[in-house]
């Protein structure tokens, strides 16, 4: 199944399978997500889904839906 990926703010979108990795498809989209641990502890790359679900990039696989919108945010810190 092939779900169209949206990235927020910059409106960038991307298709993508059903269980792909969410860093991947990022970067395939040329969209940058900051990554830390790559174990979601560090939280370095927490993003927010459209409903306001708070998930962690590197954990999180494409889920089974037609499309999803992704809010990046921007911490200076990473």
């Amino acid at each position: 199944m092939i779900v169209c990926v949206r990235f927020l703010p910059d409106d960038v979108t991307v298709d993508a399978e059903v269980g792909e990795a969410l860093l991947d498809v990022a970067e395939r989209a040329g969209v940058f997500i900051p990554t830390g641990c790559l174990m979601g502890s560090c939280h370095a790359c927490t993003v927010e889904l459209e409903d306001g679900e708070i998930i962690r990039a590197c954990i999180t696989a494409v889920p089974p839906r037609k499309e999803l919108t992704i809010n990046l945010f921007s911490d200076p810190t990473w």
